[in-house]
C-alpha cells in the first residue's frame, strides 16, 4: 500500500519548497507571496531508499468556510485525513506564532503521527526559532532548510520507521513499455483541462471524478498550480486510468503582470506539453474569443489532441441554434483542426459531462493512428494524378514516396523534388487528403517534404 505524507503549516513557511525537494522537481509554484498554494497537490517522492506519496497543502488559515481561505483550509483537512504521517512546518526565523500553536492542537486532535520541522534553520538566525518550537509540545523539532537541502538525512531517520514496513509488490510498467504500448490498459491517459479564468475548469474536474477534490468558487483565478488528479473512467469497452490536469486560467499576455500569474501560466503550458489530450473549456456566454483561439493554436502546435468543450450549457436558451452557430465558428476559426470534437456541457449541474471522455478517448485513438506505407503511396499517386503540384519558376515538382515516421501526432515524410518551394496551399491539400482518406480528423498532422539526395550533385 502506498504511504502518504502531508506537509502542513501556516502560509509561507516553505511547504511547497520542501515538496519540490522531495519529488526532485519544481512541480509546485514557489513565491514569497503568502498563500500561493490553494489546492492540495500530490507527487511521487524519494528520500534515500524511501519511496512515498507526498501531499503539498494550502497554508492553514482560520477562516469561515464560505470564504476562499476557509475552502483552502478544507483542502488541508482532507490531506491530513488521507495522510499516514504529517510533516508540520514552522518558520525557524519567525519563531512560533499563535497560528502555529492553534494548528499544533488541530494536528494533535487528528490522531495522526506528527513530525515537527523547523524550516529555514540555516545559519544562526534560525537557532532561536528552532528552540522555540519545543513549546508546541510535539517533541523535538528537526532543523532543516528545504531550500538548501539541509537536514534531509535527519528527515530520513525520522520517516524511516513509518515507511519501512514491507508491502505487497505491485506490477509497474517501465517507461519503455509505456512508450512501446500506448494502448496498454495500465497506462493512464493524460488529459489537461485548459481555458480562460473562471471557465469552470476545477468544477469540471470535480464533476468528472465525483468529489470536491479541487478548490472552486465564484472568484476568478482560484487555481494557480497545475494540479494532477488520478481517476478511473469506466468506458463502454474497458476501464481507462486517467490523469487529469486542472490548470490556471490563461489570460492575454499583455494582462499578465504579476510574477505569480506568470508562474501559473507557465505551469499551465507545461501541463499542455505533458498531456496527450487537451480539453479547451470555453464559456457559453463568450466562446471562441481571441484568447481561446490562441490557446487552441498553441495546443495544436504542441502536437496535442484537442477537444473543444462549451461550459454553462444549461444557461443557453435556444440550444439547437447555439449548437449550430458554435459548430460553424469552430470550423471557420480553427481550420487547422477540422472536425475537432465539440461537447456542450454544464460542469455545475453535470449535464452532458458524460460525453466528454468518449470524445477524448476517440481523439486519443486518432492521435495514435498509424497508416501502412503501401496504402499511403497508393493514396499519394491518386492524389497527385487528380491534382498535380504546381510548377514553380518553370520547375516541375515530383512527389515520389511517402511514409509515416511516428505517431502522437501522426507525422509523415514525403520525398519531393524542390521541396523548399512547394506552396503552403499544396501542403494543406496533402494534409487534408490524408485526414479524409484515412479517417484522422481533428488531431494535428505533420507533413515533412524532404529533398531526395542527388548522387550526381558533385559532378
Amino acid at each position: 500500500m502506498d504511504r502518504k505524507i502531508a506537509i502542513v503549516g501556516r502560509p509561507n513557511v516553505g511547504k511547497s519548497t520542501l515538496f519540490n525537494r522531495l519529488v526532485g522537481k519544481r512541480l509546485a509554484l514557489v513565491d514569497d507571496t503568502p498563500g500561493v498554494t490553494r489546492d492540495r497537490r500530490e507527487g511521487e517522492a524519494r528520500l534515500g531508499d524511501l519511496e512515498f506519496t507526498v501531499i503539498d497543502t494550502p497554508g492553514l488559515e482560520e477562516a469561515p468556510e464560505r470564504v476562499l481561505e476557509g475552502r483552502m483550509r478544507r483542502q488541508t483537512d482532507k490531506a491530513i485525513e488521507e495522510a499516514d504521517v504529517c510533516l508540520f512546518l514552522v518558520d525557524a526565523r519567525a519563531g512560533v506564532t499563535p497560528r502555529d500553536e492553534t494548528f499544533a492542537n488541530i494536528l494533535r486532535a487528528s490522531g495522526k503521527p506528527v513530525i515537527l520541522l523547523a524550516n529555514k534553520a540555516e545559519g544562526a538566525a534560525g537557532e532561536a526559532g528552532a528552540l522555540d518550537a519545543w513549546s508546541l509540545g510535539l517533541g523535538e523539532p528537526l532543523q532543516i532548510s528545504a531550500e538548501h537541502g539541509e537536514g534531509m538525512g535527519g528527515l530520513y531517520a525520522v520517516l524511516e520507521p513509518f515507511l519501512s514496513e514491507p508491502e505487497d509488490e505491485e506490477v509497474h510498467l517501465s517507461t519503455e513499455d509505456e512508450e512501446a504500448d500506448w494502448d496498454n490498459p495500465l497506462k493512464p491517459l493524460r488529459v489537461a483541462i485548459v481555458g480562460r479564468p473562471n471557465a469552470g475548469k476545477s468544477t469540471l474536474v470535480n464533476r468528472l471524478i465525483g468529489e470536491d477534490r479541487l478548490l472552486t468558487g465564484p472568484e476568478a483565478g482560484i487555481t494557480r498550480d497545475a494540479i494532477s488528479v488520478e481517476w478511473i473512467w469506466k468506458g463502454e469497452d474497458r476501464d481507462w486510468p486517467v490523469k487529469l490536469f486542472d490548470t490556471a486560467g490563461m489570460r492575454k499576455k499583455a494582462k499578465v503582470q504579476s510574477k505569480l500569474e506568470k508562474l501559473s501560466v507557465a505551469d499551465a503550458l507545461r501541463a499542455i506539453q505533458f498531456a496527450e489530450v487537451v480539453v479547451l473549456l470555453m464559456d457559453a456566454d463568450a466562446p471562441f474569443e481571441k484568447q481561446d483561439l490562441q490557446i487552441a493554436d498553441l495546443v495544436l502546435r504542441e502536437g496535442r489532441a484537442l477537444v473543444l468543450a462549451i461550459n454553462k450549457w444549461d444557461l443557453v436558451e435556444d440550444k439547437d441554434k447555439a449548437a449550430r452557430e458554435f459548430r460553424e465558428m469552430a470550423d471557420r476559426l480553427l481550420p487547422q483542426a477540422p472536425g475537432a470534437p465539440l461537447v456542450f456541457l454544464s460542469a455545475l449541474s453535470g449535464r452532458n459531462v458524460d460525453r466528454l471522455m468518449p470524445a477524448a478517448t476517440k481523439v486519443y485513438v486518432d492521435w495514435n493512428a498509424r497508416v501502412k506505407t503501401p496504402d499511403l503511396n497508393k493514396w499519394l499517386r491518386d492524389a497527385v494524378d487528380r491534382h498535380p503540384p504546381p510548377a514553380v519558376s518553370g520547375k516541375r515538382i515530383k512527389l515520389r514516396y511517402i511514409a509515416q515516421i511516428k505517431t502522437r501526432p501522426p507525422t509523415f515524410v514525403a520525398q519531393c523534388t524542390h521541396a523548399s518551394e512547394v506552396p503552403a496551399s499544396y501542403k494543406r491539400f496533402l494534409v487534408n487528403g490524408i485526414r479524409e482518406a484515412f479517417s484522422i480528423p481533428a488531431v494535428p498532422i505533420r507533413l515533412i517534404l524532404r529533398q531526395p539526395d542527388n548522387p550526381y550533385s558533385d559532378e
